[in-house]
């Protein structure tokens, strides 16, 4: 049956970039739907579906583009699902009395409202101005958006220490503030550690892995992944340190980070020598601890038991995932010795980067990475670029993917993961999968791995144990999960 386009724009509606995207997956997920763009009419949203090979009336970026193409007869029953999905998200709070008009400005809403935090979520060419608005009006913010020039980036966070408030990102895609989750965010007991990461599946990966051993968190503080470069010069991160010292809550900080720049790590190791709160840090890179070991030092900081890290091995293999600790130090077992290459397919840049650090040798491509997150989805929340990558790794191969759990994340990743890692080992590739999650978050830790694990993968909820299994694999020295 030959495939019918439905474009429409609606005038005067907006919604934040992550919950259209989510609208978007679930629309292409209808029955008959082979193409669903869900999007604010962006410059940069019309050229995707002008790609796409959507005609297009004119639109101003004010206006909701939604562009659907599939089958004629189903096409109606899905814009009506879509219009529903839509209502949803327009739907006023039970909690704010259902009638006021909603303040148009982030300085007007700080004005009326009692709030001490902005959450900044739109394309980057808009989020400088939204999140300068936000510490204008005296408000720490969040910027969950990404490609936002460095330049912008530094003035606000000048700016914001001049203010005395705190920006997380750009590109800060966890936090926890006072117990409330913010953009990926898993569910967490409250207790003793604060987090400063320059990561957000960093920090993911700490605090589950603390969640896992019994020990909650104060807050999460997401610095975004290049405050610790030289352009930025940690500002941010110099920032929370001090908000999270003077925190009666908080007795260790951890500090995460991707590799920093030397003269950066410099700086904030002096920093942290000054604090009267203990820090254990986690500035990745090589001869530095992996996250396991840094959660491990914590864990021992506060005198609590270090707990076998849980972990599923492959069907057909003996052993349990035990003792995963230090296998930073595995990285001398290369892919290259048995001819076997290691294929890192990642939504994490930082779950990335100490995986590769730990197999020494292999590719990896970290798909949550600014390049590949132009006009389309998280690949935590649309895992479509890594199942096109997972279908290409040749037989004999040994594929590593991480899988991260938590609010705002896939609702269940296994669902499209798992057929197609049960495909993939099939034809002879050895699946290797680090899942990252807490026991209460909504996906269900215990049920994303079970589901993992009957396709035929290795599961580990350490990623360091799972890239070093992976480099193992790959040099033929192992044949069980350990």
């Amino acid at each position: 049956m030959a495939s019918t386009d439905v474009v429409r724009t609606r005038t005067g509606v907006y919604h934040d970039s992550v919950s259209l995207m989510r609208v978007s997956r679930a629309a292409s997920a209808l029955p008959g739907v082979e193409v669903a763009v869900v999007a604010m009419a962006t410059e940069l949203n019309l050229g995707i579906a002008a790609e796409l090979g959507f005609g297009l009336p004119p639109a101003d970026p004010a206006d909701l583009l939604i562009a659907l193409r599939g089958e004629a007869d189903a096409l109606e029953a899905a814009s009506a699902e879509l219009d529903g999905l839509l209502a949803a998200l327009s739907a006023p709070s039970t909690s704010g009395g259902g009638t006021e008009r909603p303040p148009r400005t982030v300085r007007a809403a700080a004005r009326e409202r009692a709030a001490a935090l902005a959450l900044v979520s739109v394309p980057g060419p808009y989020a400088f101005a939204e999140a300068l608005d936000a510490v204008e009006a005296g408000l720490s913010v969040m910027i969950f958006s990404d490609n936002v020039p460095v330049e912008q980036e530094v003035l606000l966070k000048r700016r914001a220490a001049e203010r005395g408030v705190l920006v997380m990102g750009p590109d800060c895609g966890t936090a926890v503030v006072g117990g409330a989750g913010l953009g990926f965010a898993n569910v967490l007991r409250p207790g003793p550690v604060g987090v400063v990461a320059a990561s957000g599946t960093g920090a993911q990966q700490v605090t589950c892995l603390l969640d896992l051993a019994g020990v909650g968190v104060s807050h999460v503080l997401g610095v975004g992944g290049r405050d610790l470069s030289a352009d930025v010069g940690g500002l941010s991160t110099l920032r929370a340190l001090e908000a999270l010292d003077a925190d009666p809550a908080t007795e260790l900080i951890v500090l995460i980070s991707k590799p920093p720049a030397p003269e950066v790590a410099r700086a904030v190791e002096e920093a942290v020598a000054k604090l009267r709160t203990p820090v254990v840090t986690a500035l990745l890179g090589p001869g530095r601890d992996d996250l396991t070991s840094v959660t491990e030092a914590a864990l021992r900081a506060l005198g609590v038991p270090v707990p076998t890290w849980p972990s599923w091995p492959a069907p057909g293999t003996s052993g349990a995932g035990a003792g995963l600790s230090g296998l930073s130090g595995s990285s001398d077992a290369g892919a290259g010795k048995a001819g076997r290459n290691v294929r890192g397919i990642y939504s994490g840049g930082t779950l990335c980067v100490e995986a590769r650090l730990i197999a020494g040798t292999g590719e990896f491509t970290d798909f949550g990475d600014d390049a590949y997150t132009v006009g389309r989805a998280h690949p935590m929340i649309d895992p479509t670029l890594r199942l096109e990558a997972l279908a290409e790794v040749p037989s004999g191969d040994v594929v590593l993917l991480d899988v991260v759990l938590g609010h705002g994340a896939d609702p269940d990743p296994s669902a499209r993961l798992a057929p197609a890692i049960a495909e993939a080992v099939a034809r002879g590739v050895t699946a290797v999968v680090a899942l990252v999650g807490s026991e209460g978050d909504p996906q269900g830790l215990a049920a994303q791995a079970g589901a993992l694990n009957a396709a035929g993968a290795a599961v580990f909820t350490s990623n360091a144990g799972a890239a070093g299994y992976a480099a193992r694999a790959a040099s033929g020295t192992t044949t069980d999960a350990r």
